[in-house]
């Protein structure tokens, strides 16, 4: 397989460098901040974010892009969406010309509308493949069973990254609908956000089953009008990262849906968090797809307005229950 980059020393950057790094082999963890790269080597650990967990004693980190990539076969991008553009403009003079990227991050750049495999097309000129499912890191990294999919254009790329992550906890599947596999791991994360927030009014299981359901019907239709195949969003990367996030408590956008719903202001929320929820941000690139491919997305709408213009969350259900009444299908 060769020398491997992981760039992005997050608690899933740092989890999937562990997972590939005791199955032999060699590997360049790049943090951004120093001090993590310096607490991974000197103590093992990372408890920015990953508290209280032992890393293997082989995993070296590095705070240079130069050499992190330097001759990496295999490059996996787990930066945030919105800093990928920052970090790839200036990492691409050090991107081997034959090296394979795997785009591990869930998001759409605010502005652009672009996917992250995309953004790390247009800077490196490669192709890249896509990791996605539901997978929170800190279960993973514990050796829990997990599942996900890896998305490719090419066949044989995607059977060789298949065998690089799998294990006999960390479950990974081919697809070749690259775009289908992002947009459900994005946008998942704004639907996240109105679960949480109906359970941070405490509207009951009813309500949270519904919101599910009824926001993968929206993340389907837009995903279809973009290009992406339907029976994309049934699969991990769709409805099983969807059902995960929207539930789970170790999902950063739940639980920033379920301060709002509480009564927090979204400032305040996201100034007591040390690592991202993509969903703040995806809102905003999800609420202009839907208008710029005219898709009717009314949970992402309301979503929109209570991040952006301060809507009281409480509206923003109202108005979806009383909206006018249709076939479901």
């Amino acid at each position: 397989m060769g020398h491997i980059a992981v760039i992005g020393a997050g608690s899933w950057g740092t989890t999937l460098a562990s997972l590939i790094v005791e199955k032999g082999y060699e590997i360049s963890l790049w943090a951004y901040e120093k001090e993590v790269a310096d607490e991974i080597n000197s103590s093992g650990t990372n408890n920015t974010y990953l508290l209280n967990i032992a890393l293997p004693k082989n995993l070296k980190a590095t705070n240079s892009l130069e050499n992190a990539f330097r001759g990496a076969r295999y490059i996996l991008n787990v930066v945030p969406a919105q800093f990928t553009r920052v970090v790839f403009k200036e990492a691409a003079k050090f991107i081997p010309k034959d090296s394979v990227i795997v785009s591990a991050s869930k998001g759409i750049e605010k502005g652009t509308l672009l996917t992250v495999s995309m953004i790390l097309k247009e800077l490196s000129g490669h192709e890249a493949a896509v990791l996605s499912g539901p997978s929170f890191a800190k279960e993973v990294i514990k050796k829990l069973p997990t599942a996900v999919t890896v998305a490719t254009n090419n066949h044989d790329a995607g059977l060789h990254i298949q065998k690089l992550l799998n294990t006999d906890y960390f479950r990974v599947y081919t697809h070749d609908d690259i775009l289908g596999v992002e947009l459900g791991g994005a946008l998942k994360n704004v639907i996240a956000i109105a679960s949480g927030i109906s359970d941070g009014l405490r509207l009951g299981f009813n309500a949270r089953a519904s919101l599910i359901t009824r926001g993968l019907a929206e993340v389907t239709r837009l995903g279809v009008a973009m290009g992406a195949k339907e029976k994309t969003f049934r699969g991990l990367s769709g409805l099983g990262d969807l059902v995960l996030t929207c539930t789970g408590p170790l999902s950063r956008n739940y639980s920033v849906g379920v301060k709002l719903g509480q009564g927090l202001k979204l400032k305040n929320i996201l100034s007591d968090m040390s690592m991202v929820a993509e969903g703040v941000s995806t809102v905003d690139a999800a609420y202009d797809l839907s208008k710029k491919y005219n898709v009717e997305m009314p949970i992402v709408e309301q979503i929109y307005k209570v991040v952006n213009e301060g809507k009281n969350p409480a509206d923003a259900v109202r108005e979806l229950m009383r909206r006018s009444l249709r076939p479901e299908f």
